[in-house]
């Protein structure tokens, strides 16, 4: 996706020294930004007349203050699905180069654009169809914006800087061919701003804030969403990084920086550590959206297609089953939907093929994930025939902490800090139930569970909706003393996952 900077923004210098970002390190980071952020938007060749594909705008919205809180104020939280008018980011850095340090921040989004289409004559018209049988609709559409600027941790420290984040009005003219009409591309002017700002809490240690607001002239009370986001940032996100420092993982911080982290306000968006695993904290990724640290586009994944991971293989079957006519729709509504049909009706059949997905995960069986009792301890491999004789999920069980542990056994949740699936630790402390005990083909266990205090348990566990810890996530209890016996509050900010509706054990296919 090509970056578009808008006015006001300014390039910054390649990275400097050993202790900064790569200079692709922002660009990564904006692809994987861009494979989920738009699913807000378009992912797939969505057609107009499809009435699920018309809920878009959906991740980090920020509209003007008065129209976000005509009906009161907004609730702050890391979930960027609700409405707001500012977007709020906090995180701890550590400074390596105490007299040159520099952060950089890079804040990005959506403006709305409205495809009007015109009839010869200029009449406006819902669609039209031109001799040569191209179709042309009236749809919303959306560009790609970016600002960002660089300045010394010593400035931030000192009073903070505030720069502009904005994209002017326009409008841009197409006219069809044979004059049969034309097609008004129309955009309103963007306002907003970001303030950065730092607090030095110990020697190196600062937390850093990044504050982007909404500072339009708010539309008329009653104007409709779909109205008030012409003058709204859609899809916000902002990417951190800079030379002479280094990020900490809010995720799964060093013990000694706990409390720190806890102390971290995130609202409307949700930071994780970019570049691959490993890494030094040199960047970092803010969104809307809950990612774990380091997130990265699957390799097999052939570019700018869908959300960039081993779903695409279902979508691009899916966008091959579409029909001429439901093609031509699609086509029709935008050009992103165009340029995915376009992708998937070239795609080589070498590449289709490496869409089929990957398992990453497996790795030597450890003696706590062994095989229980029940199993024959020479039993055959799991791809052979009869490998999985002898296993019974709901009656097999685990030794943790010297008790046996299956169905119906009672638990405490205690996900691992380090690779803890982001979910699994908003349920730390919680009870549960076990379900079934499942044997992963790399030869580790899961235990599925249900949440006590789950109104929906009993319905997720006849839909086999489970959670799905490690046996050393578990503390083992006794039974319940009472029926009405509370689960362990979760920690604060606890949000769902916007597209998952259960768990699954991590030896899947990613």
């Amino acid at each position: 996706m090509a970056e578009a900077l808008a006015e006001g923004g300014t390039k910054s210098a390649a990275p400097r020294g050993g202790t900064g970002p790569s200079p692709g390190a922002f660009e990564q980071l904006g692809a994987v930004a861009d494979a989920v952020l738009y699913e807000g938007y378009l992912l797939y060749p969505y057609r107009r007349s499809s009435a699920k594909n018309r809920v878009r705008w959906q991740f980090g919205v920020l509209f003007p203050r008065d129209w976000a809180e005509a009906d009161g104020p907004v609730t702050p939280g890391v979930s960027g699905s609700a409405d707001s008018w500012y977007q709020q980011t906090e995180c701890l850095l550590r400074v390596r180069q105490p007299g040159s340090a520099r952060v950089r921040v890079r804040v990005r989004y959506l403006q709305m654009q409205r495809k009007q289409v015109h009839e010869a004559g200029h009449r406006p018209v819902e669609s039209l169809r031109t001799d040569d049988g191209t179709v042309h609709l009236t749809f919303d559409e959306a560009l790609p914006r970016a600002c960002e600027a660089e300045v010394p941790l010593g400035e931030l420290l000192h009073g903070g800087h505030t720069f502009a984040v904005g994209a002017a009005a326009g409008e841009d003219v197409e006219t069809l061919p044979e004059e049969a009409g034309r097609v008004v591309r129309t955009r309103e002017e963007i306002r907003a701003e970001t303030t950065v700002t730092a607090e030095r809490l110990s020697g190196d240690l600062c937390r850093l804030r990044v504050r982007t607001t909404n500072t339009a002239p708010a539309p008329p009370p009653r104007t409709t969403r779909d109205e008030a986001l012409r003058r709204a940032l859609i899809a916000t996100h902002t990417l951190i990084g800079g030379d002479g420092v280094e990020f900490v993982s809010l995720i799964d911080p060093p013990t000694d920086l706990e409390a720190a982290v806890r102390a971290c306000r995130n609202e409307f968006t949700f930071p994780v550590l970019g570049g691959e695993a490993g890494d030094a904290g040199h960047v970092l990724l803010s969104a809307p959206i809950i990612l774990p640290d380091h997130p990265q586009v699957a390799p097999e994944s052939p570019g700018d297609l869908h959300d960039a991971a081993e779903i695409d293989e279902i979508l691009t079957l899916r966008t091959m089953l579409l029909t001429d006519e439901e093609k031509r729709e699609a086509r029709a509504t935008d050009p992103r939907a165009a340029a995915i049909l376009d992708r998937v009706d070239t795609m080589p059949q070498e590449v289709f093929e490496r869409l089929h997905g990957a398992v990453r995960s497996l790795t030597p069986a450890t003696p706590s994930e062994a095989a229980p009792p029940t199993a024959s301890a020479d039993r055959p491999a799991w791809w052979q025939e009869g490998g999985d004789d002898g296993l019974s999920p709901t009656s097999d069980t685990v030794l943790v902490d010297g008790v046996p542990l299956g169905g119906g056994s009672r638990v405490r949740l205690r996900p691992r800090g380090r690779g803890a699936d982001a979910q699994d630790m908003f349920l730390a402390g919680r009870t549960a139930e076990v379900a079934a005990v499942f044997h992963d083909v790399d030869g580790s266990v899961h235990l599925a569970v249900t949440l006590d205090d789950d109104p929906a348990a009993e319905l997720n566990h006849w839909y086999g909706r489970f959670h799905y810890f490690r046996p050393d996530e578990l503390e083992p209890l006794g039974p319940a003393g009472s029926p009405d016996e509370p689960s362990a509050p979760a920690p604060a900010a606890a949000p769902a996952r916007h597209t998952t509706d259960s768990e699954t054990p991590a030896a899947e296919a990613e």
